[in-house]
C-alpha cells in the first residue's frame, strides 16, 4: 500500500525515538556476539490477521544497519494465516538481535489495529458506510494507527486538532450555541471541514440551518438515525457515533448515515503474536 503523507512526515522520528528507548546507551546482551557473525533469521504470525506495519519494520533496520536485507513474503492489508511466514532477515547477528523487539513491537501493534478493523469492516460490507477511527490512539503513535486502520478497510477521521473542527457539547456551551460555534468556526478557517454533534433532532436541525459539513449524531437510537438521514436530505453527511458495538453495527449502517465512528478500532486492539526466529 502506498503511505499516506501524515506517515512520511514523522515515520522516521517515530522509529528514531523507539530505537533509543529500547536501546539506551548499547545492546549489552547481543554484544556477547561477535560482531563477524552472520545470521538468517525469518518472522511468522502464531495466529490469523491482516498484516500493517511494513514500513516500520524496513525503517527500524534501515537506522540500526543498513546491512541487514529484509524480504517481505506478505504485503500491508493481506491476510495472515498461523505460522505463515511474513519475512526474512540476513545481515549481522548482532544487528537483527537489537532490532527484533522494536521491529515487532511496530508490526504486532500495527497489525492488531488492522486486524480489528478489518473485522468491523466485513460486519458492513455493501452498505456503502464508512467506518472512522477516533483520536484516541496510543500516544506518539496516531500516524501509525491511522495508517493501520486503513490497511484493515476502514477510514481516517481527522488526524488531530488542526486539520478539522469537531464542535461538541462543551465547545457548543462555551460558545453560546450551535450557529455561534458554526458560524466562528467558518469564519475563522474557510477551507477546514466543520463538524458538530448533536444530541436531538431539534439540535440536528439547527446544525444543518447552520451550514455544518458533516453532524456527528451522538447516541441516536435507530429510529432517530431514521429520522435524522430524511431530515439531513444530503445537505450535510451524518456521522453515526457512541456506543458501537459488533451486534449493532450493521443496524446502525442500514439507517442510510455516512459514516460511523468507532473508538475501539485503536484504543481495543490486542497486538498480534509474532515470533522470530533464526534459521
Amino acid at each position: 500500500m502506498t503511505l499516506p503523507l501524515y506517515v512520511n512526515q514523522d515515520l522516521e522520528i517515530t522509529v528514531q525515538r523507539a530505537l533509543e528507548e529500547d536501546m539506551g546507551d548499547g545492546d549489552i546482551t547481543a554484544s556477547l556476539i561477535s560482531a563477524d557473525t552472520s545470521a538468517k533469521a525469518r518472522v511468522i504470525t502464531r495466529e490469523s490477521a491482516t498484516l500493517s506495519g511494513q514500513s516500520w519494520v524496513d525503517e527500524v533496520f534501515r537506522q540500526l544497519d543498513p546491512e541487514v536485507d529484509v524480504k517481505w513474503q506478505a504485503s500491508d492489508g493481506d491476510q495472515l494465516k498461523p505460522d505463515q511466514t511474513i519475512f526474512e532477515l540476513a545481515g549481522p547477528a548482532r544487528s537483527l538481535l537489537t532490532g527484533e523487539r522494536t521491529a515487532l513491537n511496530f508490526l504486532q501493534l500495527m497489525s492488531g489495529t488492522a486486524s480489528i478493523c478489518r473485522k468491523y469492516a466485513d460486519i458492513v460490507g455493501g452498505t456503502g458506510v464508512q467506518l472512522l477511527d477516533t483520536r484516541k490512539t496510543i500516544p506518539c503513535l496516531r500516524t501509525a494507527q491511522k495508517y493501520a486502520v486503513t490497511c484493515g478497510g476502514c477510514f481516517n477521521h481527522r488526524l488531530g486538532l488542526y486539520d478539522a473542527f469537531l464542535i461538541k457539547e462543551n465547545h457548543i456551551a462555551a460558545c453560546g450555541g450551535i450557529l455561534n460555534a458554526i458560524g466562528t468556526a467558518k469564519a475563522n478557517a474557510p477551507n477546514k471541514p466543520v463538524e458538530v454533534e448533536v444530541e436531538s433532532l431539534d439540535e440536528l436541525c439547527e446544525a444543518l440551518k447552520a451550514g455544518a459539513d458533516i453532524i456527528m449524531l451522538d447516541n441516536f437510537d435507530l429510529e432517530m438515525m431514521r429520522s435524522g438521514v430524511k431530515l439531513a436530505a444530503g445537505k450535510a453527511k451524518l456521522e453515526a457515533s457512541g456506543n458501537i458495538t459488533k451486534e449493532t453495527l450493521r443496524p446502525i449502517a442500514e439507517t442510510g448515515v455516512d459514516f460511523i465512528s468507532i473508538g475501539a478500532l485503536t484504543k481495543h486492539c490486542r497486538a498480534v503474536d509474532l515470533s522470530m526466529r533464526f534459521v
